[in-house]
């Protein structure tokens, strides 16, 4: 596909202006010469070619829309389109937050029962709808457990990571002043209690740990890891990332869990990606309610209204009260579903991840063999041995028309390849995902130079615009500006 640079000939236009009916003034009497561009640059097309260019380039777009999009960890799946439509209700979309809470109060009444509803599902004792995402929700977390033992006026300096957590875990920790101590997982996949239980002391904080973790795999041990912690005075901490993988089913908080923090991008119906807004509610247990960040929605008969009256909170850590369109959005996904709906969710989740692993795992090495919940890991150690990597094999899959699972996460898997089906997909698409999985696996072993070197582009038979980019070059060296190239530079 041609740039639209490439299209452009000199004399085309895509607009005509009226005749200027003001008096005209030099450009160079109103802007200093010395913020004028002496020559834009810009494409010479018509209306008719700049509205095919970009019809064209949309449908080059990837998205759980138009495709599987298998990326274990991030639980890319569809979320009911209703669900957007009720969050551009007039109501919701026209609100202001500096409006008076009198003309607020549909939309404190949704939060506050949303707040409720999280209650429920977690087993916690409240919550805070005010963190933009997950990774500021983690941080909010972190801050109430350091405001928590600054009351006590307890010196505690480390946190507890496990070996499999997410990046952004030991990041928060660091941000909030704390040393992450690092648990190896143990042969199963999941903590190493015995090696918990040496580095767990009085210095220690808290524990963070994301179950299931994100092997895919549930943490066995959790109720004896709750409570040795608790022994010591540790509070614990739930990544709820995966919290897709047991609603209606199991709770945090009746494993001991303090705190957690849950991505409604991820597992309340809203797109996650593309850099849009997210939401990350965090919920404790009773003992650091008083901590949570101020405002709260507190409801007196049938009025609500923002408490900032909250003497041991951490304070605001969001401009107002949190993405309200997401919150909508999740409102609206909880209410349609309800108990039993929720509880289909995780239940179809683990059965899809269990019948690809089931599938898959004679043909890439599984390091774990083992019932898995949302999610699985396999690795690509097989191929490796006709030189074929996981980043091969992922882009493979772009020539069969699959975007590809999460690779080389975690990172205690060699080759990962990280794959979470999701509920929302049919058995049919699993199928052909597989068969394609199958076939990249048959053809490593065959013919490993088709692997390495996809993925193809269209003039080749393969899917996409072009062939394989080079990574290095475009990370070291990008390009940013258009220019004609010479034939010899391409």
């Amino acid at each position: 596909m041609k740039l639209i640079f490439e299209k452009s000939k000199p004399g085309r236009m895509g607009i005509s202006l009226p005749d200027c009916d003001v008096p005209e003034k030099k450009i160079e009497e109103l802007i200093p010469k010395n913020s004028l561009r002496s020559k834009l640059n810009l494409p010479e097309v018509s209306e008719v070619e700049v509205v095919r260019h970009y019809t064209k380039l949309s449908t080059q777009n990837y998205g759980v829309d138009t495709g599987f999009y298998p990326l274990g960890s991030c639980t890319m799946k569809y979320n009911p389109k209703v669900n957007e439509e009720i969050a551009k209700f007039p109501g919701f979309k026209s609100s202001h937050p500096l409006q008076d809470e009198g003309l607020s109060q549909g939309a404190l009444e949704l939060m506050y029962h949303l707040e409720k509803i999280l209650s429920e599902i977690t087993g916690m004792d409240g919550f805070t709808l005010q963190p933009a995402a997950g990774a500021q929700g983690e941080l909010t977390g972190l801050m109430m457990v350091k405001a928590c033992f600054e009351q006590k006026r307890e010196k505690r300096t480390k946190i507890i990571v496990s070996d499999s957590s997410h990046g952004t875990n030991p990041a928060s920790a660091s941000l909030c002043g704390y040393e992450s101590i690092t648990i190896k997982s143990n042969e199963r996949g999941t903590v190493d209690l015995e090696g918990l239980k040496r580095a767990l002391n009085e210095d220690v904080a808290c524990i963070i740990l994301t179950n299931p973790n994100t092997l895919g795999l549930f943490e066995e041990e959790i109720l004896e890891i709750t409570a040795i912690a608790h022994k010591k005075g540790a509070l614990v901490y739930c990544d709820g990332a995966n919290m897709n993988a047991f609603l209606g089913i199991a709770r945090p908080g009746d494993m001991g869990f303090d705190i957690i923090h849950l991505n409604l991008h991820k597992t309340f119906s809203t797109p996650h990606g593309g850099g849009g807004p997210g939401s990350g509610p965090v919920g404790v247990k009773k003992s650091l309610v008083p901590f949570l960040p101020k405002p709260t929605i507190k409801r007196e008969k049938d009025k609500y209204s923002l408490d900032y009256d909250k003497p041991l909170s951490i304070g605001k850590i969001k401009a107002f009260y949190g993405n309200f369109g997401v919150m909508v959005k999740a409102y609206a996904y909880l209410r349609a579903l309800g108990p039993e709906g929720l509880r289909g969710v995780a239940e179809n989740a683990v059965l899809n991840a269990n019948y690809l692993m089931k599938k898959l795992k004679s043909y890439y090495y599984l390091p774990f063999d083992r019932t898995c919940m949302h999610e699985f890991v396999l690795s690509g150690k097989k191929q490796l041995e006709k030189g074929v990597h996981t980043n091969d094999i992922a882009k493979r899959l772009l020539d069969y028309g699959f975007h590809a699972p999460t690779v080389y996460f975690p990172l205690i898997v060699s080759e990962a390849i990280m794959v979470e089906p999701t509920e929302t997909e049919p058995k049919e698409i699993l199928d052909e995902f597989a068969s394609a999985m199958i076939e990249i696996a048959q053809e490593a072993k065959e013919n490993p130079e088709i692997v390495k070197t996809a993925p193809h582009p269209t003039t080749e038979g393969g899917r996409t615009p072009v062939g394989r980019l080079d990574a290095v070059a475009a990370a070291r060296k990008p390009n940013l500006r258009w220019k004609k190239l010479d034939k010899r530079e391409i």
